[in-house]
């Protein structure tokens, strides 16, 4: 504990991390030589991968920055919904056209509205009663946190989606039969349904049971590097995995409930 207080008193004291240039990122960047190397060693053929997405990683977050900066100092609700809005968007972008290798007639639509349900629900009920924060669009705590649920969720739906079509089609003498024989879309496909649900939630499930033991996750360590209470960021990063663990569960649910309608 003794420990622990003089560890607070120090991030208070400096109350930020060090001022960072592109010359620190150039030195990170070149960690990833480390990768290619090992691609190049074992004939991986990551390497052209390795390089986009760490351009990508560059540039998509040098913008948003940018973004973010010019919405917190603004203040303005319809701002933080606007910017809301485009990271669902995004999101379902990325589950649909690059997560998913299977489709079906309205996927988009109908898995941006899933997420855009999950997301919202839970976040502003926990930004506003869990977090105690009246107002809950405060972009500082509101954006993060659901850009913390997007982040989760989106892999959790790409899962269930993934295996209820894989599933379906290599079962669909099966579930035909069932159907042939008087049985409802739910009932054909139950078995399908739940296993797709299950394996869609239980990297959530695991990753509670590691925290704090074997990882400091990222929104306990920000909080932490910023000077704030560590109890505090103890609690806050309790708050988001619980809410993490109910979003990815709805969103699952109600991609799962579409696949099946």
């Amino acid at each position: 504990m003794e420990l622990l207080n003089t560890t607070q008193q120090f991030l208070i004291q400096e109350n930020k991390v060090p001022d960072l240039s592109w010359k620190n990122v150039a030195i990170a960047a070149g960690f990833l030589v480390v990768n290619g190397i090992i691609s190049m060693g074992l004939g991986l053929k990551l390497e052209k991968s390795l390089l986009t997405s760490s351009i990508r990683c560059i540039v998509q977050l040098t913008i948003m920055g940018q973004i973010l900066d010019s919405v917190f100092r603004a203040k303005n609700p319809i701002l933080v919904m606007l910017m809301t809005f485009t990271l669902i968007f995004l999101s379902s972008c990325e589950t649909v056209y690059n997560k998913s290798d299977w489709s079906f007639r309205g996927m988009f639509p109908s898995v941006f509205i899933s997420t855009a349900f999950s997301t919202l629900f839970i976040g502003v009920l926990g930004t506003r009663f869990a977090m105690n924060e009246s107002n809950f669009l405060l972009p500082e705590l509101f954006i993060p946190t659901i850009g913390l649920l997007l982040g989760i969720t989106a892999g959790g739906m790409a899962v269930a989606i993934s295996t209820c079509l894989t599933k379906v089609g290599e079962q669909s003498d099966q579930i035909e039969t069932y159907l042939s024989f008087g049985a409802s879309r739910w009932e054909a496909g139950k078995a399908v349904a739940i296993e797709a649900i299950r394996i869609a939630m239980l990297p959530t499930i695991n990753q509670m049971s590691v925290i704090g033991m074997i990882t400091i996750p990222g929104a306990m360590s920000g909080q932490i590097l910023g000077g704030g209470s560590i109890l505090n960021a103890v609690r806050y990063q309790q708050i988001v995995t619980f809410m993490v663990s109910a979003t990815t569960s709805l969103g699952v649910l109600s991609v799962v409930y579409v696949i099946y309608s």
